[in-house]
């Protein structure tokens, strides 16, 4: 009966750290494709701990009353330690909340510096924007853009904003952060409990696996830009609550951050470095943002479809567009220049009754986390 103690000790010790292990960043945990190792262990994780523990009360007794009782009570300690810890202290969503309240103001009310970074959604005439500093923390942001349900997302280890519609099957649901996949956030939704990539809305385990979420189309912009743009817009406001943790993340949107997986990588093509990933179709290409910066507009074929990159003045907000074949564009004062005309960044005509350009999803990102889940990207 003892060593049916120590077996249960052990497997519960080991089963608990590996629960944790392949979906959170520790070293190699992210670099292999084990998402369904660690979907197994999750969703049959209660017979694993019932056992585990049965083993362990029912050889504790006899444990207990041998000569190094303090040994079984230490292990006892360590067993509780492990299994609170790995459930609580390390868990995605103890340790990434959702703001309390989410408080939007218009421009005249907002307190957000103009130059702060923001994830601007539209819909059904209604347009929001959320600082990167905020919803870098929180991880996902559940709102009503324009009557209906939304849930605003960014991952800080990939430096990827997402705004999707909390549907699945046909039905609104809810979505809680469980942990992470090659470096990417991963959500749980409640009904069916899959788990859903958060870089591009695709159910990677579970039973929706294949499954997609609908994506909104999105900009990255400063808030002053944003204004700019949709002067008619609400931005999402701090909330009192989290303002520590808002304030870790005051650096991190600039590049400036120290953590490990957050930092900047200033050079071209490094696991961290910024690009502008672009696709069109089935065809997908990576931008270097530093070459971006100095062009101001990158007019290039996205596997057959001709599009145009731009970057605003304040070299922070981009764009991109599809244009016609032959066509090419040039900037001056944040206003784009081409043979048949002018627009601003929206892709509206300046003047005139022309058509609007074709926007196309633009998304700033590390270079490994584009790579990674567009394997078969080219490179400008």
């Amino acid at each position: 009966m003892r060593t049916l103690f120590y077996l249960g000790v052990a497997g519960i010790i080991l089963y608990e750290i590996a629960k944790v292990y392949f979906i959170m960043p520790m070293p190699g945990s992210q670099r292999m494709n084990s998402i369904e190792i660690a979907y197994f262990l999750h969703t049959w994780r209660w017979a694993f701990r019932i056992l585990f523990w049965l083993m362990i009360i029912a050889g504790c007794t006899t444990s207990m009353a041998g000569k190094r009782k303090w040994i079984t009570i230490i292990l006892l300690m360590v067993a509780g330690a492990v299994t609170y810890g790995t459930n609580y202290e390390m868990a995605a969503d103890t340790m990434f909340y959702q703001p309390s309240q989410v408080i939007l103001y218009n421009a005249s009310q907002n307190k957000v510096k103009d130059d702060r970074l923001v994830i601007g959604v539209e819909a059904n005439g209604e347009a929001k924007a959320y600082p990167i500093q905020f919803i870098g923390y929180h991880h996902q942001v559940r709102d009503v853009l324009g009557g209906k349900p939304v849930i605003v997302t960014y991952c800080t280890v990939c430096r990827t904003g997402r705004v999707f519609e909390p549907v699945v099957e046909g039905k609104p649901d809810e979505f809680r952060l469980v942990g992470m996949d090659h470096f990417n956030a991963m959500f749980e939704d409640k009904n069916t409990g899959s788990w859903w990539r958060q870089a591009n809305g695709e159910a990677i385990a579970g039973p929706l696996k294949g499954q997609m979420l609908p994506e909104l189309p999105t900009t990255q912009t400063t808030v002053s830009q944003w204004f700019e743009l949709h002067p008619n817009s609400k931005i999402m406001q701090p909330d009192p609550i989290y303002q520590a943790k808002y304030d870790s993340m005051s650096r991190y949107e600039s590049g400036k951050g120290k953590s490990t997986l957050t930092k900047t990588d200033t050079t071209a093509w490094k696991e961290k470095s910024w690009i502008v990933g672009v696709q069109a179709g089935k065809s997908s290409k990576a931008f270097d943002w530093n070459k971006l910066v100095k062009e101001r507009v990158i007019n290039d074929r996205i596997g057959s479809t001709p599009v145009a990159v731009v970057i605003a003045a304040d070299n922070k907000s981009f764009f991109a567009f599809q244009k016609e074949l032959g066509q090419e564009f040039t900037i001056r004062n944040d206003t784009l220049f081409a043979q048949n005309g002018a627009y601003n960044l929206l892709g509206k005509p300046v003047s005139g009754d022309g058509a609007n350009l074709l926007r196309i999803n633009a998304y700033q990102e590390f270079w490994h986390s584009w790579r990674t889940f567009h394997p078969d990207t080219q490179q400008y």
